[in-house]
């Protein structure tokens, strides 16, 4: 059967691409389609600092009457207008943070950051600057063209706590805005002068986790990606913080580390050779969430690596997490998982194996059978690369497993690139029948399974490639007049599903 454009396409973002089919069973997906992409909704990409305390009248405290005070020369005056201005920004809804820009109080702000002798006037401006930073990203292009970043950078020295922290949560506000002001912020040595804060600063949960945060902030983004030289400063602190026990400092420095594995193999190179690998497989069987769902990513971007780097993954235990994750409630986690399962079945026939042998292959026949769409998908493509590149016993371990019912009963979606995928992973269950001489005894189980009319209906399918895909399989498959000879019971041996001892044969 001819391979179509749609697997071409996915199978062109494999790591070997171009090799013939002897070599297939090297190849390893570095694409994560929709799952890199997502946003996390555990964690913001910008934060604003809300008080609790009960807020002034909103009329005794517009930008209008307090430009006046901002602007005074009197040090009790500034200090009354900056506080007046920060407690706006600090509303629970729809701060006023063009109003204030409009009024013309940043460049006061950013003048009174280096007011060292004035620290009440200095932390009420950071925080101001900070909550028109959580702003869209012209807010935040606000904050930076009225130079707030070297500001802030030498604010993270501060003697006073508070005010130190303020300057890191700023700069991560900054960070967070995008690949460009992260680079700048970079550039201007702000991770240096981060890395310094976690030897110089008391320990305080919360002021560790806000600088947790901003580094990871400084981690993410691609296109492009951090430079490998601000990956390997950072990677050190990282580590320290994913050995912490707080939730969400574990949380922030996952994120980063999965920032960080998402790209090309030397960078996924840079992070496992830090050996946490075996601490991130540990926090995948954590009952967090915010903590699962970003370790189980960052395995996920490594099992997409070489396969060494699947390896090491496996050596730390990943196989022996993932039928739990692939059973979890949050059917978020069942899809990262079965991405990372796609991943692994990449890889060649000896992975392949250990991942049979972890028991794998129930858990993702249910997940194909009864999983959402979504996580369906990525499983239909750990089918289509464990039958791609495992031996004719192992495709025959898959079949006995219950995935070609699966596989079958999927046939009947609208996806049509799902369909394609499918279909290429039947034409590799039955490129091994022909290997061992049982073609017929599986195109009969595949009629008892309903699949024969499943094809016949594709022959309609509006899309040109499901049409040509099934045409062929039926042509070269189920054209000929001796397969409905075939008695039934001669597959029971191969393809039942029940707890009896499995032969090798089609």
């Amino acid at each position: 059967m001819p391979t179509n454009n749609v697997v071409d396409q996915r199978i062109s973002k494999f790591k070997n691409k171009g090799k013939d089919l002897a070599k297939l069973r090297e190849k390893r997906i570095s694409e994560c389609v929709e799952l890199r992409k997502a946003q996390k909704n555990e964690n913001f990409l910008k934060r604003r600092n809300i008080t609790l305390s009960s807020l002034p009248d909103e009329e005794a405290l517009s930008p209008e009457n307090d430009t006046v005070d901002v602007n005074s020369k009197d040090r009790e005056a500034q200090t009354r207008g900056c506080q007046a201005a920060r407690k706006l920004l600090s509303k629970g809804r729809d701060p006023p943070l063009k109003e204030i820009i409009d009024a013309g109080l940043l460049s006061p702000f950013v003048s009174f950051l280096a007011m060292d002798d004035e620290s009440t006037l200095q932390f009420e401006a950071a925080w101001a600057l900070t909550n028109i930073a959580s702003g869209t990203s012209w807010h935040t292009q606000q904050v930076v063209e009225h130079g707030a970043v070297p500001a802030f950078i030498n604010l993270l020295a501060s003697p006073v706590l508070h005010i130190s922290e303020q300057a890191v949560w700023a700069l991560g506000n900054i960070a967070g805005d995008g690949a460009a002001y992260r680079d700048i912020l970079i550039e201007c040595n702000v991770i240096p002068a981060l890395l310094a804060l976690f030897l110089s600063a008391p320990f305080k949960v919360g002021y560790v986790r806000n600088l947790t945060w901003t580094l990871s902030n400084l981690c993410r983004n691609k296109n492009p990606c951090p430079p490998l030289s601000a990956v390997q400063q950072m990677l050190p602190a990282l580590i320290q913080l994913l050995h912490l026990s707080d939730k969400d400092i574990l949380s922030d420095a996952c994120w980063a580390i999965s920032y960080l594995s998402d790209g090309s193999n030397d960078r996924i190179d840079v992070v496992v050779k830090t050996g946490i690998v075996p601490r991130l497989v540990q926090l995948m069987n954590s009952k967090e969430l915010s903590i699962v769902t970003p370790a189980l990513r960052s395995i996920g971007n490594i099992v997409s690596g070489s396969n060494l780097h699947t390896q090491m993954a496996i050596d730390a235990g990943a196989l022996n997490v993932l039928p739990n994750l692939l059973r979890h409630p949050k059917p978020t986690v069942q899809k990262e998982a079965a991405w990372a399962l796609s991943n692994i079945a990449a890889g060649p026939c000896k992975q392949i194996q250990q991942l049979i042998t972890c028991g794998l292959l129930p858990p993702l026949v249910e997940v194909l059978r009864n999983g959402d769409f979504k996580t369906q998908k990525e499983a239909v493509w750990a089918v289509t690369n464990f039958t791609s590149g495992g031996t004719v016993e192992q495709v025959v371990k898959l079949v006995q497993s219950g995935a070609l019912e699966a596989i079958i009963n999927l046939l009947q979606v609208k996806d049509a690139k799902v369909i394609l995928v499918l279909l290429e992973a039947v034409n590799n269950i039955f490129m091994a029948a022909e290997k061992l001489g049982e073609t017929e005894k599986l195109c009969l189980l595949i009629e008892e399974l309903g699949g024969l009319e499943r094809l016949e209906v594709l022959q309609n399918h509006p899309n040109e490639m499901v049409y040509q895909s099934a045409h062929d399989l039926i042509q070269k498959y189920f054209n000929d007049d001796d397969v409905e000879e075939v008695q039934v019971d001669a597959t029971q041996n191969l393809f039942q599903t029940s707890d009896v001892k499995k032969t090798f044969e089609f």
